[in-house]
């Protein structure tokens, strides 16, 4: 790009939302313009808010006023890190109004017309956005967990998957801030996680485009960061463990994803050795934006099981998003202008300056 793109970013004082901020710092092709808050702290100066994330508060964006969010007003380009009940009824509302909306949140994941996209997987369902009854449109990120399954999970398509169990191990930031109580935290393991395991089983139905059974368990563990997955799968084919290794090592994502600036070369990393992933470890592979896979062994119950490691505040959300924006932003400049809705023709129109 020649031109950066201003974006803006609804939810901007959460731990997703400030996320989303540090990863568009020095984006090369969108830049932070506009920040949205609830009414709580909407009119507050940036820098005068509590910021609870690992890098430094970009400077740039110290000085921006939190506005509240009102369909029409803000740049054409969205990210939505709102919780589930605002984004249901803010979201479509942003779309009506003409903006592009790329959202972290469940509320649209499994709408008909709404794309639930990883890039690597399957970046053609964006043009689902086509049907959605708005100016402007709605695009999805899955559930974090749901992501890193799917990545891991894709590679091994080609043997024919015929059923998948997981149990997901998941990190304390996954609940955003405060979370949970540190007395229900700290020493302990919570077998519930409200809604997560149907997030898990439906939408990697709808992203890899599969009918196979898939049984999910989730649990949150006392662990800042990082959501472990323990994984077993059934395949049409008889492999051998190099078979799997090689596979996942040679995955690359579909062509498309290739010249997104926030892709990593090589999305799923085998990591090899009996204690791998860890978290502490293997957390920040890709900048956080690459999945682990390690100990993979034979099941006794089905065929092969394996552990899968993602950053669930990166590639799990504020990476899986500004991914999808990129993704955005090259369909829009590559559609005829007969089929671009009015705010993704503006968006279009800034893209295609350079690229």
């Amino acid at each position: 790009m020649t031109d950066r793109i201003d974006v803006g970013v609804l939810g901007a004082t959460g731990l997703v939302g400030q996320h989303l901020i540090a990863q568009l710092a020095h984006h090369p092709w969108l830049r932070v313009a506009w920040i949205g808050a609830s009414e709580r702290s909407a009119g507050r100066i940036y820098r005068d808010t509590p910021w609870r994330i690992e890098t430094d508060r970009p400077p740039e964006i110290e000085r921006l006023r939190l506005e509240r969010p009102r369909p029409g007003a803000g740049p054409a380009l969205m990210f939505s890190a709102l919780d589930a009940a605002s984004a249901a009824e803010l979201e479509p509302a942003l779309a009506a109004a003409g903006h592009t909306v790329i959202s972290n949140a469940s509320a649209h994941r499994l709408r008909d017309d709404v794309p639930l996209v990883v890039p690597e997987i399957n970046p053609e369902t964006l043009s689902l956005a086509e049907a959605q009854p708005w100016d402007g449109a709605l695009i999805t990120n899955p559930n974090c967990s749901t992501i890193f399954l799917t990545l891991a999970l894709a590679p091994l398509a080609r043997f024919g998957i015929r059923a998948v169990t997981v149990t997901t191990l998941q990190a304390l930031s996954g609940a955003g801030h405060p979370g949970v109580s540190s007395l229900d935290a700290v020493g302990n393991v919570v077998p519930f996680i409200a809604g997560e395991e149907e997030k898990i089983e439906r939408e990697t139905m709808k992203i890899l485009g599969a009918r196979f059974p898939i049984s999910a368990q989730a649990t949150r563990v006392p662990v800042a960061h990082g959501h472990t997955e323990l994984v077993s799968v059934s395949l049409a084919e008889r492999v051998t463990a190099r078979d799997l290794i090689e596979a996942w090592a040679a995955f690359r994502g579909h062509p498309s994803s290739r010249a997104l600036p926030s892709a990593p070369a090589a999305p799923v990393q085998f990591v090899d050795g009996d204690d791998r992933p860890q978290p502490r470890l293997d957390l920040r592979r890709g900048a956080g934006m690459c999945v682990s896979v390690g100990r993979l062994r034979p099941c006794g119950v089905l065929d092969w099981r394996f552990v899968a490691l993602g950053h669930n505040l990166i590639r799990g959300a504020a990476g899986a998003a500004v991914l999808n924006a990129e993704l955005a932003v090259i369909s829009f400049r590559d559609a005829p202008r007969s089929r671009r809705r009015p705010r993704a023709a503006r968006l279009a129109d800034g893209a295609a300056a350079g690229h």
